[in-house]
């Protein structure tokens, strides 16, 4: 927000209009999990550069959804694109092309208080579902659960729908929160809570979990319980629910859209991604990536 003030001030200086300064920016909006890390590498992309970037959030779907308008130079993605948003951006004349820029190990968060420490991702899905509904049912206290979730244009919604909830529906009792933010703010109020969001979100500046939440380590098929704040394991897939985090945009990118993304997946950018929670990008997905930038 005081590098978007900054932005903004600067150019009204120079007598650029609002309207103007708009079309001299990159555009990127799409996912919250990313939004932070994505500001992040638009303000030290600004200063190496000099180049701006306008940055906002609002949902994987709403990102794509702009790419697939015009209104946006870049997506960024939490989940894949949905072959429905596929066939609407060809029939458009948008050629989405897809770039991995780091890796997730997406969290389920508890209160702090609560006793439970890992849970199976079956049970993961009935408690979400709305199958379980008392702590007591998987070894916690005796109370009612309480849902903290995203809505229906979240890629987190999606992904953990999709990977955790068989692709049946949310509880209707589920709370739906705008952001990741609002998720940790709520679990942390409430002794009851389970939440969903991004690692990024879990781990504060300090490289500590954030207070008054607690992150629960996942049960693996094998038996043995894995953290999200366990890099190696999230990064082989170890972790049950890894997912890769995307940006898309219109055909390859070119100009400062290119050299943007090029940051973003240098070194730096991805030592960058690391200290906002995330793990980097290695192996087939950088094979992906430079065929797709070629």
């Amino acid at each position: 927000m005081k590098r978007t003030l900054i932005v903004a001030l600067v150019l009204s200086s120079l007598g650029v209009t609002p309207a103007l300064a708009e079309q001299k920016m990159v555009q990127v909006k799409g996912s919250d999990t990313l939004v932070n890390l994505s500001q992040a590498w638009a303000e030290a992309f600004t200063d190496k550069t000099g180049k701006f970037v306008a940055v906002t959030g609002g949902g994987s779907g709403t990102g794509i959804a702009a790419l697939i308008d015009g209104k946006a130079d870049v997506a960024n993605s939490s989940r894949d694109i949905a072959p429905k948003e596929i066939e609407l951006a060809k029939k458009k004349g948008v050629n989405p092309v897809e770039i991995a820029v780091g890796i997730d190990g997406l969290s389920v968060i508890v209160n702090h208080g609560n006793p439970v420490k890992a849970l199976k991702p079956e049970d993961i899905g009935k408690v979400f579902r709305g199958e379980i509904t008392n702590w007591k049912q998987v070894g916690g206290k005796d109370a009612p659960v309480t849902l903290y979730g995203r809505q229906p244009n979240s890629g987190t919604y999606v992904f953990f729908q999709e990977h955790v909830l068989g692709k049946k529906d949310y509880s209707t009792k589920m709370n739906q929160m705008n952001g990741n933010a609002q998720i940790i703010e709520a679990v942390a109020k409430d002794a009851s809570a389970v939440g969903y969001v991004g690692v990024g979100y879990v781990v504060g500046e300090n490289g500590k979990v954030v207070a008054s939440i607690k992150p629960l380590e996942i049960i693996a098929k094998d038996g043995k319980m894995v953290s999200p704040l366990d890099k190696p394991a999230v990064k082989s897939g170890k972790y049950p629910l890894a997912r890769t985090l995307y940006q898309y945009a219109n055909g390859k990118p070119t100009g400062d859209t290119l050299a943007l993304i090029k940051f973003e997946l240098s070194p730096e950018g991805q030592k960058m991604a690391e200290k906002e929670g995330f793990d980097t990008i290695g192996g087939d997905l950088v094979k992906k990536n430079e065929a797709a930038l070629q």
